[in-house]
């Protein structure tokens, strides 16, 4: 790679030549180093493989292709560029949206682009070359202005699904855990399936759902991110088809602006096997994201929905941005924006505007 650089102002271009000599290094990191600056530069790219492709001022497009792996290497960029990219791109520039992320390449679509139809062509690319940081996406909403993330819990928020925890501590591990299975994937009904799973934990001690708390698992990245949100004056709820018992002490550990589950009745220090109230399904998730943006007079283009399970899909869809996390097969094809591993502080990847 060959770089000329011009340090004179932050909107300086600068002119990378990728070439098939540099394909053993990676290709973002690569990119940044040269550049030396945190964030959102202003390149200019040739290569011998195709006609050099002038990128003008950055413009804020909401189309966009985000691209994190930092294993990516020249070579296959240009491959994916040459392949599918080319004619869809309008801009493109380098971001590093946190300290404890690595750089991302993000490339600004044209706005008549159909990303639904370039989607499987990307995935069929990326998954031959074996690299999952990447996703597609219709907005971006900003993070210097407030909004709204609305999270699911179990697999989401925390690392476990807290009933099926509850269910091996009970003797029924086995028959809750493919009731849950198939309540993800959207087989069962959610309600009939939630009331089934609880049923069989009739008679479980209060104590033994306390002792969870004491080591719940949370996911990798979202005390950061929680953080990060909370910096720039957004809210942040979790929305789940849990437990109260389990909400609740996000809320408190975390300082959430509020929590929404479902409630387990218990008599004499024992589960009933009962749900108290209504039950907190797909329906009911979608309609605490509308609620809280109305209650805290947020626009629906600065809200984002993330969870992993068929009954998220509604959030998802109500959400401004809505995005599929270590999702099951089925919620990330109904999904344009996807984190398929790694932590949950990538959701800054997806959003405009740089945290450090």
């Amino acid at each position: 790679m060959e770089t000329a650089i011009n340090h004179k102002d932050k909107h300086s271009m600068t002119k990378i030549v990728l070439s098939p000599a540099s394909s053993e290094q990676s290709c973002i990191e690569m990119i940044y180093e040269q550049c030396s600056l945190s964030s959102c530069l202003l390149l200019q790219w040739q290569t011998d493989h195709f006609v050099p492709f002038h990128f003008a001022e950055q413009q804020q497009k909401n189309k966009r292709l985000i691209i994190w792996d930092s294993q990516l290497t020249a070579q296959q960029f240009l491959d994916c560029w040459q392949g599918t990219l080319q004619y869809q791109a309008l801009s493109i520039h380098i971001s590093k949206p946190h300290v404890d992320l690595s750089p991302s390449v993000v490339i600004t679509l044209k706005e008549d682009t159909d990303e639904w139809a370039l989607r499987p062509t990307l995935t069929q690319f990326f998954s031959k070359i074996n690299t999952s940081g990447w996703t597609l996406q219709s907005h971006s909403p900003k993070l210097q202005q407030p909004g709204l993330l609305v999270m699911d819990m179990d697999s989401t928020a925390i690392q476990i699904e807290c009933i099926d925890e509850m269910a091996k501590l009970a003797g029924v591990g086995d028959q809750v855990v493919e009731i849950t299975r198939r309540a993800m994937l959207g087989e069962i009904d959610f309600d009939e399936s939630l009331r089934q799973r609880v049923g069989l934990l009739v008679g479980l001690p209060q104590e033994v759902i306390e002792s969870m708390l004491k080591n719940l698992p949370l996911m990798p990245g979202l005390q950061q991110l929680v953080q990060t949100l909370k910096q720039h004056e957004w809210k942040i709820v979790i929305a789940s088809g849990g437990f109260t018992y389990f909400t609740e002490y996000l809320k408190r550990e975390l300082q959430l602006d509020k929590t929404v589950a479902n409630i387990l009745e218990m008599t004499e220090g024992k589960l009933t096997g009962e749900v108290l109230g209504a039950i907190v399904n797909a329906q009911m998730k979608a309609d605490v994201l509308r609620d809280c943006c109305d209650q805290w007079g947020l626009k629906g283009e600065q809200t984002v929905a993330i969870g992993d399970g068929a009954n998220d899909l509604v959030m998802i869809e109500a959400a401004g941005l809505g995005v599929a996390f270590h999702a099951k097969p089925t919620v990330n094809a109904q999904t344009l924006s996807n984190i398929q591993s790694g932590s949950l502080l990538q959701l800054l990847y997806l959003m405009e505007g740089d945290a450090c």
